[in-house]
């Protein structure tokens, strides 16, 4: 049985949530506000953290930028129409998804079924064990990536997208593929997620302008792992 835990401020979200994930199966736990969820994230140990952006005492940003220091658990953020930014922020600093008030709480459970299905299926992606380039490790059964001798910290959904796009170096993904792979969904996805998660692991990456490999932009498409050719050392005298 999954937990979810759900953390807003307001009751009667939380209670319809809680009738809809009952009866899906799930256990629930709750949290009126951010530093309450933290508490309960080290109590429970809950499978994924419903989080809304606006709470009192901890703030759903600061929370889930907290909660991805301590802990590599899915988040999805719970935002406002007109909280646009705070969206971005709120992927930015770690959340994986986000949905929109208001909500239909069938969506809801809908999309926290894609991301624990994603998470708990993820060894279905590849036969690969390890990927490795010049300069990058990617090892998927420890979870673990080394870039230029040093070790990475990737949420599980950064680490996914590039583990997915290091297996196909050359193919290009359009944002809607990546979304349906990597999250499970295409109708209840964002496109601006897949960029936004990019962003996070390129920086992470800090990929050199030398490197043999980068992470490209096929505009108006999507994304692709490429394998660049370097220029021919000139002939020794």
């Amino acid at each position: 049985m999954s937990k979810i835990l759900i953390a807003d401020d307001e009751p009667q979200i939380r209670e319809i949530l809680r009738v809809y994930f009952d009866k899906e199966g799930f256990a629930v736990v709750e949290a009126e506000d951010g530093q309450q969820a933290l508490s309960m994230i080290e109590k429970e140990k809950p499978d994924l953290v419903l989080l809304d952006i606006m709470m009192p005492v901890l703030d759903g940003i600061t929370a889930c930028e907290e909660i991805r220091r301590r802990y590599d658990i899915p988040i999805i953020m719970l935002t406002a129409k007109d909280e646009d930014d705070d969206r971005i922020l709120g992927l930015e600093k770690g959340a994986d998804d986000y949905i929109t008030k208001p909500f239909n709480p069938r969506e809801v459970v809908a999309r926290v079924k894609a991301v624990l299905r994603r998470s708990g299926g993820f060894q279905k992606l590849s036969d690969k064990r390890k990927v490795e380039y010049e300069g990058l490790t990617i090892d998927r059964e420890r979870m673990q990536v080394t870039a230029w001798g040093k070790p990475v910290t990737f949420t599980t959904k950064e680490f996914e997208l590039l583990y997915y796009l290091a297996c196909s170096p050359g193919k290009v993904f359009s944002r809607n593929q990546l979304l349906e792979s990597i999250w499970g969904y295409t109708y209840f996805g964002d496109t601006r997620t897949v960029d936004t998660h990019i962003k996070r692991i390129r920086q992470k990456l800090a990929i050199p302008k030398d490197s043999s490999w980068d992470i490209e932009t096929v505009w108006g498409v999507g994304y692709k792992f490429e394998l660049k050719k370097k220029p021919a050392e000139p002939a020794k005298a």
